[in-house]
């Protein structure tokens, strides 16, 4: 025998106002909506009243609903959706994030060109005067018409913030003042900046794997914001180590992949200072994970309790992390879409996956000390020797494409070997073999190449990493010159082996023990500190 006890309508619909949300991730959660609903164009628009009302508009050209359909988006709990994608998930979002704002909150849509507006409106104030889960029938007003002709077209959903209690905080503005509008006005300036990171991906129309999203706040197209810079940052991570396979609860034999990458921005002394501020934005709070569930943005800015966030060592480093919603379960996915919980065996794994680009980062941050250490090294003895040697064990290198960095070479292994390494042109001569780097992605010492001081006839070459504590710690000390050439011919070496007698299948093994000797180093070298100054290596 059951006993039905049914919750307090007023009390519960007053009480999940408060889950969580602000301003910026309630409207989010509406966007999501939109893009669930195939939608092109969102338009948000604020409005004040001249009594100071506050009134928040959401229009989207998607495919619409029907009555029942819309009935269905407003009831607290809405069924599943068909496609499990969806960026809404658990048929509360709609109505928390609405309600966390204002008290009341209507829902116009149609899915037909020539079909009729159907209206459905939540009136929290009503709801507790009857004290029951009762809608309020209100009708399609002109005004309503007007506005889901403007913001969504034909086809579409608009929804309708109104007594909006909670958009301006400590509001003691004269209602409808200049100085109220301002501050609605940064409202909107903060949604705007809040879209452009959480829907970077929608937003870009050059990212092909997610659909392209159009948004406008006021009238104002919102411009997508990456936080990675791609453009000018270095992706640290080797590509075999941005996948890693995470088990579902209800069946740990079944893996979904999360996708890794590790970006480490420019130092701020290597960007002009319009460019660091639209583009890198570099703040402590801004280093950490950004995570992704279909695209979406729904945590960012921490290190998950992996590291602490405030380091300014680290403040150069950001880390994309992206799954999909089958793992919704394995990271324990909140209605609000703002947070996830990793396991243990995950935390674990990414601590020691992430220490190498950490320390990267931190090189980088502290690239004045690094580089003023490590000037003067000269290279120029070994690639004279370098060049005057013959019959040195190399690759004959028949091409070189320097926009995919692939090479065609005959070596040990055959003809028409293909290579990938860098391909670098029109290099000084007298590093032609040898040369330092401040951009070797993997962090490993050494990164073997194909140069040439034109744009043909390529050769074998050796990049050093100018962050790397052998050369920091060891470079630096050598006692003369002869020590310099000495490592830089072993380096060289090493290279021109590897090239030598590489192929796709040996490629990782390669790639492994570069990787593997590297870390050595700089375990071996922890405890060395960075000279004050490199005197000694001339």
């Amino acid at each position: 025998m059951y006993n039905i006890n049914p919750p307090d309508p007023s009390r519960l619909i007053h009480g999940l106002r408060d889950t969580g949300y602000n301003i910026n991730s309630a409207a989010a959660d509406i966007i999501d909506n939109s893009i669930a609903a195939d939608a092109e164009n969102v338009h948000v628009r604020t409005v004040l009243k001249p009594n100071g009302a506050k009134i928040i508009y959401f229009g989207d050209d998607g495919h619409g609903m029907n009555k029942e359909g819309l009935r269905n988006a407003m009831r607290y709990g809405a069924d599943k959706r068909e496609n499990l994608k969806s960026l809404g998930k658990f048929g509360l979002g709609l109505k928390t994030a609405s309600s966390f704002v204002c008290l009341k909150y209507s829902l116009i849509s149609r899915d037909k060109s020539e079909g009729e507006l159907h209206k459905q409106t939540w009136d929290l104030e009503h709801v507790a005067d009857v004290n029951d889960w009762e809608m309020v029938d209100e009708g399609i007003s002109h005004e309503d018409e007007l506005a889901f002709e403007e913001l969504c077209g034909e086809t579409g959903t608009l929804l309708v913030w109104e007594k909006c209690d909670r958009v301006i905080k400590n509001n003691s503005y004269d209602p409808g003042s200049s100085e109220e509008k301002a501050a609605l006005k940064r409202v909107a300036g903060r949604m705007t900046e809040h879209f452009a990171l959480v829907f970077h991906k929608y937003l870009d129309s050059s990212e092909d794997r997610f659909r392209n999203v159009n948004i406008m706040v006021d009238g104002n197209p919102v411009e997508y914001w990456n936080p990675f810079y791609p453009q000018r940052s270095e992706q640290v991570l080797p590509e075999k180590l941005q996948r890693v396979d995470v088990a579902v609860p209800e069946n740990p034999d079944q893996t979904f992949p999360v996708l890794i990458k590790a970006w480490v921005l420019p130092h701020r002394k290597d960007m002009e200072k319009e460019e660091e501020q639209k583009y890198a934005k570099i703040t402590n709070r801004r280093q950490g994970f950004y995570i992704y569930r279909e695209g979406r943005l729904i945590d960012h800015g921490n290190w998950q309790g992996i590291w602490i966030a405030a380091d300014p060592h680290f403040s150069l480093i950001r880390v994309e992390m992206e799954f999909t919603f089958d793992l919704d379960d394995a990271f324990e996915i909140d209605v609000r879409k703002s947070r996830i919980i990793m396991n243990e065996a995950l935390t674990e794994y990414l601590e020691e996956l992430l220490r190498a680009p950490r320390e990267h980062a931190n090189k980088v941050y502290r690239r004045k000390q690094t580089s003023s250490v490590t000037e003067g090294i000269d290279h120029t003895g070994s690639n004279r020797t370098i060049t005057s040697t013959k019959r040195v064990a190399k690759p004959s290198v028949g091409s070189s494409n320097p926009d995919t960095n692939e090479s065609t070479v005959t070596n040990n292994r055959g003809e028409g070997i293909r290579i990938v390494a860098p391909v670098l042109n029109n290099q000084d001569p007298k590093t032609l073999s040898v040369s330092e780097s401040e951009s070797i992605v993997s962090g490993d010492l050494w990164e073997p190449s194909f140069v040439s001081d034109s744009n043909t006839e390529h050769q074998v070459g050796v990049r050093i990493n100018k962050h790397h504590d052998f050369y920091s710690k060891i470079y630096t000390r050598a006692g003369g010159q002869d020590s310099v050439e000495g490592m830089d011919l072993l380096l060289y070496a090493l290279a021109a082996a590897e090239l030598n007698n590489s192929d796709d299948e040996l490629k990782d093994i390669w790639d492994d023990i570069r990787s593997e000797v590297s870390g050595n180093l700089k375990k071996l070298l922890k405890s060395y500190d960075i000279p004050a100054d490199c005197s000694n290596a001339q």
